[in-house]
């Protein structure tokens, strides 16, 4: 028998009850043929995520749509593994889609992939696989699993640096790690792709979703108004001074250049950017690029991938999805995580999620809740 690196295995026959979730894209579907190959007893099951789903995607927008199913559904078919549908809609409304929503009305900038994953993919559904006599869940995620000799396991970054979705991981804590299957972590997508086909599976070409999953047509910023509404408010310069007038504080986001309906520009002649949002006062703070420097945060709510925390030393941090590491000093005091930047980096905003490494070991994860920037002249 075969198997992948990060696999967990029963000391009898190493042969695992494996559920493997099937969005309908092709990564999902060759980590659960690859499962399957490693001759574990795979079941794979679609998350039915959306109350209203649409019938089809919109070119790499969206997922969940009654398309996807399908495609899932077919994939299953030749890989030759049982198939079922769960309807997840209602709790995915309240653990992400209304979190991200009240999120925004803080005036903080959510990930609402990370909560999926704590929520939904390693919560609900894992919880309720063990509960069906499951052994572990397996996901198209890119992400390795190290199995140590003290049986403790350890989530790292992927092989294929482009498509690495660690941080998005970093959620996890000990016991989901220890119920968890990453077949593709050692692959490049470009493999996966060309192993589909080979494997006749229909999905191969199949474009990945981008942006939002449940913002299918992209404007973040049209979804927030319908839920939250209008509410007009101030533009303010770092000075105080009035700019102009918005229509919902929640529109905006640390970092933001354009669509600032500026009524007149900045007497340098100079760029502004987003550097504030108040829910309390309902004002949007602007001000020069350098106000986006961030030289130390803290972040609240921490899990740790492994059994024991953070001990305080020198770490690399992710700060968004798609950016770069940077070397950082981290501690706990009390619950609150501190870290400070070695060298300033922009555009970091509360409720993003700082993600913390050691080599390619991922740390752990926390929300930020405050950021040191120093000051700036308008």
């Amino acid at each position: 028998m075969t198997d992948f690196p990060g696999a967990p295995t029963t000391p009898s026959t190493g042969r695992l009850r494996v559920l493997a979730a099937m969005s309908g894209g092709v990564d999902s579907a060759v980590a659960a043929a690859r499962a399957v190959e490693a001759g574990h007893e795979v079941t794979g099951v679609h998350l039915a995520l959306s109350a209203n789903p649409q019938s089809f995607r919109t070119g790499a927008r969206g997922c969940c749509t009654i398309e996807d199913s399908r495609d899932a559904w077919r994939a299953a078919d030749v890989i030759g593994i049982p198939f079922y549908v769960w309807d997840l809609a209602e709790r995915f409304r309240e653990d992400v889609i209304d979190d991200f929503v009240a999120e925004y009305a803080a005036g903080r900038t959510p990930n609402p992939c990370l909560r999926c994953n704590e929520k939904i993919k390693f919560a609900a559904l894992l919880d309720k696989a063990i509960a069906l006599g499951f052994d572990a869940v397996c996901t198209g995620h890119y992400a390795r699993i190290v199995d140590l000799p003290s049986g403790e396991r350890e989530l790292h970054r992927a092989v294929d640096g482009a498509k690495d979705q660690s941080y998005v991981l970093g959620v996890l804590d000990a016991d989901q790690l220890a119920h968890s299957l990453f077949p593709l972590g050692d692959t490049t997508k470009e493999e996966i792709r060309a192993e589909a086909e080979r494997r006749g599976l229909a999905v191969a070409k199949k474009p990945d979703s981008h942006d939002i999953c449940f913002i299918a047509d992209g404007d973040t910023q049209g979804f927030l108004a319908r839920h939250l509404g209008t509410a007009t408010g101030d533009i303010l310069d770092v000075d105080g001074t009035k700019l102009g007038e918005h229509d919902g504080a929640y529109g905006f986001t640390i970092g933001q250049r354009k669509g600032l309906r500026i009524g007149r520009p900045a007497a340098d002649g100079k760029p502004r950017y987003v550097l504030d949002i108040s829910p309390v006062n309902n004002t949007v703070t602007v001000g020069p690029v350098e106000g986006l420097d961030v030289t130390a945060l803290t972040a609240i709510r921490p899990r740790w991938c492994g059994t024991e925390p953070l001990t305080e030393g020198r770490y690399t941090a992710q700060l968004r999805a798609h950016g770069e590491e940077v070397p950082v000093s981290a501690s706990m005091v009390g619950d609150t995580l501190h870290v400070r930047l070695d060298a300033p980096a922009r555009g970091i905003a509360p409720g993003q999620a700082v993600v913390l490494y050691d080599g390619t070991r991922v740390i752990g994860s926390a929300t930020i809740a405050t950021t040191e920037r120093p000051a700036v002249n308008a």
